[in-house]
């Protein structure tokens, strides 16, 4: 009976022993703590150098006198002496209508008024006889009025024969029609031999100037007071304009640099803009009349302004801040925005020169052990030759 007992025991401690051997061979093993791992980062250096301020907005280019060439007597156009697509000058001869009735009721004025003179002459000559005559009574007072008050009849006639002759000759300007501005002739719209009338609202074609040339804009309301400190600068302020290019950004070709001229006289209340004017010279004629452009104007200049390209700045809850390099960590730095756009912001709270992450941001925090990288090598492809 004790050797079954103690059969019994040392099979218990058998398997007790056997359970302890599988918890340990299967008890877990203990986490090492690994090493931080560094976070992928590139990084720029603040820069610091003199940014010019811009405005953007769309505008219209507009000729600064455009005129539709009408007739301004009824008549037969006998000859046109430009071509579409010409440019002319102010005063320069561009088409002519038929004269000979006009010249015709002139000379019939003139005539007149060589017979009114010729009456007046002679009147004039009595008159001064009857004077002397009247002081003898050689003639009676009443003849010396009557010939006093004809050659004030003939005087009177002849001032109006002068007027025929005024009107006729200015009706015989408007046979030959000429420039009024100096501009492009545009697409015509009557052939030579059709009949014009004064009542024709089409007219001939239009002349357009196009060097100098405006472009009209509109802006928001509360860029008045820039505009008006700019009008009033006598160095004048510059205007670019842009074909293909957003307000954000000069990524169209650049049309022409200008000066702002003109702020109109009232803020569009349904709108809150308010409209402006500048002015291009245009020798290339790269503007042209209803184009629509981009226009930038230069509103300030920050002298030793603190540039980073716009991806360094991140926007927090309550301020905007960067990542700064500090060793192989970086830091938050809390800055002030002063100036943005899309190429560029302008920001304070930080130094120049500091290295400032400029992508990985999204997985760093203050703290964080970070690996610089740089920007692979440019590959040079040598052309071969065949």
């Amino acid at each position: 009976m004790r050797i079954q007992k103690k059969s019994v025991l040392l099979v218990a401690l058998l398997i007790a022993l056997a359970a302890l051997g599988l918890w340990y061979a299967t008890k877990p093993a203990k986490a090492k703590l690994a090493a931080p791992t560094a976070i992928p980062v590139r990084v720029v250096s603040v820069a610091e150098k003199d940014v010019p301020r811009f405005v953007s907005g769309i505008g219209s280019v507009l000729s600064l006198h455009s005129v539709v060439v009408r007739p301004q007597i009824d008549g037969i156009l006998t000859k046109i002496m430009v071509k579409e697509g010409q440019l002319v000058k102010k005063g320069d001869l561009l088409a002519t209508i038929d004269d000979r009735s006009i010249r015709a009721s002139l000379d019939q004025a003139r005539a007149q008024l060589g017979e009114s003179q010729a009456q007046l002459q002679v009147a004039l000559v009595n008159l001064k006889r009857y004077k002397l005559l009247s002081v003898d009574d050689g003639v009676s007072k009443q003849t010396y009025d009557q010939q006093q008050a004809l050659v004030n009849q003939l005087k009177a006639t002849a001032q109006g024969n002068q007027a025929s002759i005024d009107s006729a000759e200015v009706q015989l300007s408007y046979t030959q029609i000429r420039s009024p501005v100096s501009g492009r002739v545009g697409i015509r719209t009557v052939d030579e031999g059709n009949f014009l009338r004064m009542t024709d609202t089409q007219g001939l074609f239009t002349v357009t100037q196009i060097d100098p040339i405006a472009v009209e804009f509109s802006l928001p309301q509360q860029m008045l007071p820039t505009l008006q400190g700019l009008i009033n600068d006598p160095q004048h302020a510059q205007v670019k304009a842009y074909i293909g290019a957003d307000t954000d950004g000069e990524t169209g070709n650049l049309l022409g640099e200008g000066h702002l001229t003109l702020i109109d006289n009232q803020i569009n209340a349904n709108t809150g803009t308010i409209r402006a004017k500048a002015e291009f010279d245009n020798p290339g004629q790269k503007l042209w009349p209803g184009l629509l452009v981009t226009v930038k104007i230069q509103t300030a200049l920050d002298k030793d302004a603190l540039v980073v390209p716009p991806s360094v700045v991140q926007r927090g809850l309550d301020q905007h801040y960067v990542y700064r390099l500090k060793g192989d960590k970086v830091e938050t730095v809390p800055v002030q925005m002063v100036y943005q756009d899309s190429g560029l912001n302008i920001i304070k709270g930080v130094q120049a020169g500091d290295q400032l992450v400029s992508d990985g941001q999204s997985r760093l925090k203050p703290g964080s052990v970070v690996q610089v990288l740089t920007d692979p090598p440019q590959v040079v492809q040598s052309e071969s030759t065949p």
